[in-house]
């Protein structure tokens, strides 16, 4: 009967020690703050460099909290599918207005207004397209038009897969409007030879990078002008020549926070306190230290020599709305794909 007794007390103390383990460990995670970041692919890099800084921010300013700011990265289209089929992303920093629009029509998580919540039409920073040439430009690139030669083979992904495509197709087709005075008949022409000159469409920006640099493909790799800087610095700047064309269209990178999600997981403070981080001269200073142009004036000037001067068009002035350009050029049916057509006759 003592041996019982003996046991049933160090049961009872075993018991006691687990319990208070299991009370401080869920109050130790009861004031930690997590955040989900949905981005898209080639963001890591800058994400894993600015979100440090503002979970030091927001920590010294709540020191009762502990924020944890987790990444999802993907191309920005599978991301918003994703957050539809139930990721509780927090917020989204896409690169594409499409994938963000999409969470307001098909999931209504966010409001049809949330362009209007931030700056910039909700976007903290842009870029453009640019090409990216082995050293000494041995093709002599320099304009759009030097892309539809015959002698030209160039990489860029899919525009029916990758939105790095889709504004390629449409920087490309915005700048024959502009020198070809809106002559349809020739603007048609010359998108016909230039997707005719496509070595190989890879379904997004990695895999036309891989094809370029890894398989030497292609003379041209045409890209965001963020990911070729980042991509000459990675592979050897004394390799490639970074080209900005002196036409060209202005890529948004929209962001927003998700209204559902961030009442679900009580994240509406920290969730909107990010984003609004974003716009700040230090986050700016960041942003533009990885080839990506900001809208903080002060920070453009210091860093003017990073970016060439170029005449930068915006989507809405050359083609209208969002939706009608996914209706008239890449839904099924659409411009790009009677071009295809057209080039394998």
């Amino acid at each position: 009967m003592k041996t019982v007794a003996i046991n049933n007390k160090l049961l009872s103390g075993l018991v006691a020690v687990a319990l208070l383990g299991l009370i401080n460990a869920y109050s130790a995670n009861a004031d930690a703050v997590g955040l989900l970041n949905s981005s898209y692919d080639i963001s890591r890099e800058l994400f894993s460099t600015l979100n440090p800084q503002f979970e030091k921010q927001w920590n010294a300013q709540h020191p009762q909290d502990k924020l944890i700011i987790k990444q999802s990265h993907a191309g920005s289209s599978k991301q918003a599918l994703s957050i539809l089929q139930g990721l509780r992303a927090d917020v989204v920093t896409y690169n594409q207005v499409t994938d963000v629009q999409i969470l307001h029509d098909r999931g209504n998580l966010i409001p049809a207004d949330w362009q209007q919540r931030l700056p910039n039409n909700s976007s903290p920073y842009y870029s453009t397209m640019a090409f990216l040439v082995r050293k000494g430009n041995p093709k002599q690139i320099h304009t759009w038009d030097d892309l539809v030669r015959h002698d030209v083979k160039l990489i860029f992904p899919n525009p029916k897969t990758s939105g790095n495509g889709r504004y390629t197709y449409l920087a490309a087709w915005g700048a024959f409007q502009q020198q070809n005075e809106q002559d349809p008949v020739k603007v048609r022409q010359l998108m016909r030879r230039l997707l005719q000159n496509v070595a190989v469409f890879d379904t997004g920006g990695r895999g036309a990078t891989t094809s370029f640099i890894e398989r030497s493909l292609g003379d041209v790799l045409i890209s965001f002008e963020s990911e070729v800087n980042n991509i000459r610095k990675q592979y050897g700047a004394d390799n490639y020549e970074v080209i900005v064309p002196p036409v060209d269209i202005l890529a948004e990178f929209p962001v927003t926070w998700i209204d559902k999600n961030i009442r679900r997981n009580g994240t509406e403070a920290v969730a909107k306190a990010y984003l609004n981080y974003l716009y700040s001269p230090a986050a700016q200073q960041i942003i533009a230290s990885f080839n990506y142009r900001v809208n903080d004036k002060n920070v453009m000037e210091a860093q003017k020599p990073r970016f060439p001067e170029t005449r930068l068009f915006r989507l809405e002035e050359q083609f209208g709305s969002w939706p009608q350009v996914m209706k008239t050029h890449f839904n099924t049916g659409g411009m790009l794909d009677q071009l295809l057509a057209e080039g394998h006759k």
